[in-house]
């Protein structure tokens, strides 16, 4: 076995053992390889391990950190979605997963690996390469029918969904740049004043548009544009909660974030993608109130739990402190 990275990897392979793997997601495909290297404040390493048969394993490292003084205290690498691997062959996971740590201890202060799909197997595998297991959460909605999927739907959002439709609430895709613009305003305003998390650059929503990764699901009132999500599609298998922003708290009535998240689900299922995740619902055993809301859409709760492996402990500490005081003083 040997180890190839980034454009060492043979495309038509990568683009085949993606296509098979149980396990894949959007954030694992050449597409997002090269999508992730194309916008500020990101890039991106693509890992492969190889034999006479083909991949046996793969991995699509994200390097990020924020812009200025913030940058030096916020380098992280994530890997979406988890890493891929033949079951045939776990121990070209070894090979992958001590590969990736090589590169990110570099780079990073940090390294985290943001499971979709179930690890349990290969928990043993990540302590013994310094990885600590968390227990996140997700939700998974079955779309395959309609009926189905929203009398599975709590009776409070049920009747959401029905009164905004009543107010002329619709929902629909993007129809250019201009509105993905607007989803953008809008989300970078849910960050700075609520949530105070980072957010990537303007680019990386109008790159994602422009190379049609996926789908701007926006809802509208009177022609304006008052909620909306971003989700990635992995080829009529899954589709994906990204990012998601609405006017609730002026428009409360209208119920923006729900009619987004109902916009999603019905979209998976009009277009015959059978599962919606909704891509995280926070730490086992701690309250988080985006849970509660996810929740209520009648998903099955899933603990797919994330690794992380602290490469600079001190500057790992010293960033979240950091990032509590802005939190705590609203910057």
């Amino acid at each position: 076995m040997k180890l190839l990275t980034d454009g060492e990897i043979p495309l038509p392979q990568w683009e085949a053992f993606v296509r098979e793997n149980s396990r894949s997601s959007p954030f694992q495909t050449p597409a997002y390889f090269d999508f992730f290297n194309s916008v500020r404040g990101m890039a991106a390493r693509a890992f492969a391990v190889v034999d006479d048969a083909g991949i046996r394993s793969l991995a699509v490292v994200t390097y990020q950190k924020e812009k200025g003084l913030k940058g030096y205290f916020s380098r992280r690498a994530i890997v979406y979605g988890g890493i891929l691997y033949d079951d045939e062959t776990p121990h070209a996971a070894d090979m992958l997963l001590k590969a990736v740590v090589s590169d990110a201890d570099r780079k990073s202060i940090y390294t985290e690996v943001r499971n979709l799909s179930d690890y349990r197997d290969l928990r043993e595998l990540f302590k013994e390469n310094g990885f600590e297991y968390i227990p996140y959460l997700n939700f998974r909605i079955d779309t395959g029918n309609r009926e189905e999927m929203f009398r599975r739907i709590s009776t409070s959002r049920q009747r959401q969904i029905k009164k905004a439709g009543r107010m002329s609430v619709t929902c629909g895709e993007a129809a250019g740049t201009e509105e993905v613009l607007q989803f953008y305003v809008m989300l970078r305003r849910l960050y700075r004043e609520k949530l105070h998390k980072p957010l990537p650059a303007e680019d990386f929503f109008m790159e994602f548009y422009r190379r049609n990764l996926g789908k701007y699901l926006l809802v509208r009132h009177d022609t304006k544009i008052i909620g909306g999500i971003m989700c990635p599609v992995l080829d009529g298998r899954a589709l994906y909660e990204f990012y998601i922003s609405g006017m609730d708290e002026s428009l409360p009535d209208h119920y923006p974030s729900v009619m987004a998240t109902w916009c999603a689900m019905e979209y998976a299922c009009n277009n015959g993608i059978g599962l919606f995740d909704m891509m995280g619902a926070g730490r086992a055993g701690e309250h988080y109130g985006v849970r509660d809301f996810k929740a209520r859409f009648g998903g099955a709760m899933v603990e797919y739990g994330r690794f992380l492996r602290v490469s600079r402990p001190a500057l790992y500490r010293l960033g979240k402190t950091g990032l509590l005081i802005m939190k705590n003083a609203g910057l």
